[in-house]
């Protein structure tokens, strides 16, 4: 294993100046130049929080975690995967003011497990997030769809749409992060809300036909069917809460915001889907609820609204279901940007990834590169005349649920390491107790992700393996490319 590599602890002040202003428009990839942006606490946790797409995660993984998973007791998934990543979280927000650069995973690994491994997870990251964002793209483009057919709009295919959403995504990303920011905090505020109405009006309406749903609060319902499908959904739907350290270079004062931002995001989204899946289980009814999500998946959160906020409800909850998914996507793009500039400013992928855009402080030339992926993804869909819902997006998305596993597993190994290696840093909790257990964990949740993923995305052979050997394919080149990379500069 390599020796982990000591914390630079270079400053803004030590670096040399530019050497003149670069040209309006211009991008700059000098090493004195970096992304620019003032973001505070609740800027990065709207931008966190809205890759979550908590109103998507209402009307998308909870139904399919109810219908396919454990029932009644999803909501208490969501509990039990929070306090794992909440230990993952105690680790990693102890090694953050001991990381002096941005790209998140991949840079934690690098402190603690060497530039190879580094690398390797940089590019683990990469595919992780590229993919998400790609994959929900099969659920915005049926969701205008469905919108517009009800204003009596001409009807598109799905991939039209997605299309020239992608193209939006491009445009934003294209400008300062401080632009998406604004976006994202009004979109996550409005979708945030209207489920806090639901959620008010079901339990103030005497919650629902049976009473209280007590069956998240019982440990023989709640490992009951399909626990492991149910960890998969919940762990999915916390996906973007670690990539606060992402935006390192663009946030004020990140040894104190990132971990601060890390706490409130996790704890934020964990509340609200225990809450809210609760609550829709209780609106159905405990005792027919896994019955109705499995005939109804795609329907139950808009029928559970048409029943309780009626018809003006429904519509509102449908037009914030499209901006949730909007908001998802532009901020998983953001996160996935930002792996491609930090690579390409390593060297390690064309430079020119690694430019900023002089006007905006932005990574502009990665933020298209990741545009591009999408694009050919979903043209890659349209050509192939997958269903844009049960193969697009789910063979997508079941490929990033596993990079986020194999991604908060490395990275808990680094902080284990880099805390070894650097004793009397932390407390003995934060260093070795509390990732230890995040660890164990994780590993459980592996072996249930690895069983389970038949159920998510089928049982073609050669899809599992894709799914399981991409990351390993993509770690392993990265790997590779970073321990030669490493190499050539110390011969220089």
């Amino acid at each position: 294993m390599a020796q982990p590599s000591a914390p630079s602890q270079t400053t803004a002040a030590q670096r040399p100046a530019a050497a003149g202003p670069a040209p309006q428009g211009a991008e700059s990839t000098g090493h004195g130049s970096g992304l620019r942006g003032r973001l505070g606490l609740w800027s990065i946790v709207f931008m966190v929080v809205a890759a979550a797409s908590p109103l998507g995660v209402i009307g998308g993984p909870v139904p399919l975690g109810i219908a396919i998973g454990n029932g009644a007791a999803f909501p208490a998934t969501f509990v039990i995967a929070a306090v794992v990543l909440a230990l993952f979280a105690v680790g990693f927000t102890a090694m953050t003011p001991h990381v002096r650069r941005a790209g998140a995973f991949s840079s934690y690994v690098r402190e603690g497990l060497g530039a190879g491994a580094g690398v390797g997870t940089g590019f683990a990251a990469l595919l992780t997030y590229l993919t998400l964002e790609a994959a929900v793209y099969g659920l915005i483009g049926p969701g205008i769809q469905e919108l517009l057919a009800s204003y009596g709009v001409p009807s598109l295919p799905w991939w039209a749409w997605a299309l020239l959403v992608a193209a939006g995504v491009a445009a934003l990303g294209y400008r300062n992060i401080a632009v998406s920011g604004k976006v994202l905090a009004i979109l996550l505020i409005a979708e945030v809300a209207i489920i806090g109405v639901l959620d008010v009006v079901v339990i103030a309406s005497g919650s629902g036909p049976e009473g209280p749903s007590t069956a998240a609060f019982q440990p023989s319902q709640i490992f009951s069917g399909a626990p492991g499908v149910a960890i998969l959904f919940a762990l999915l739907s916390f996906l973007g809460f670690e990539a606060t350290a992402v935006f390192r270079d663009e946030t004020k004062d990140p040894s104190r915001t990132i971990p601060r931002a890390t706490y409130v995001a996790l704890g934020g989204v964990a509340v609200f889907y225990a809450v809210s899946s609760w609550v829709l289980v209780t609106a159905v009814g405990e005792s027919t609820v896994a019955g109705v999500a499995a005939e109804h998946s795609a329907t139950l959160l808009s029928d559970v609204t048409g029943t309780y906020l009626g018809p003006i409800g429904v519509h509102v909850q449908q037009v914030l279901y499209v901006t949730s998914l909007l908001a998802c996507i532009l901020s998983v793009h953001h996160v996935g940007a930002r792996y491609l500039f930090s690579l390409g400013k390593d060297g390690i992928l064309p430079a020119s990834l690694g430019a900023v855009q002089a006007k905006h402080g932005s990574p502009a030339r990665a933020s298209l590169w990741a545009s591009g992926v999408s694009v050919a993804l979903i043209a890659l869909a349209a050509v192939a005349q997958l269903d844009p819902i049960a193969e697009y997006y789910t063979w997508v998305a079941g490929f990033s649920s596993v990079g986020l596993v194999v991604l908060l597993g490395l990275t808990t190994v680094s902080v284990l390491r880099y805390f070894g290696t650097h004793p009397g840093l932390v407390g003995r909790f934060k260093g070795l107790v509390a990732p230890a257990l995040a660890l164990l964990g994780l590993a459980i949740f592996a072996v249930l992700v690895v069983l389970n993923l038949p159920l998510l995305v089928g049982e073609a052979l050669w899809l599992q393996v894709l799914i399981l050997g991409g990351h390993v394919v993509g770690f392993a080149v990265g790997y590779w490319l970073g321990a030669r990379r490493a190499k050539a500069l110390q011969a220089a």
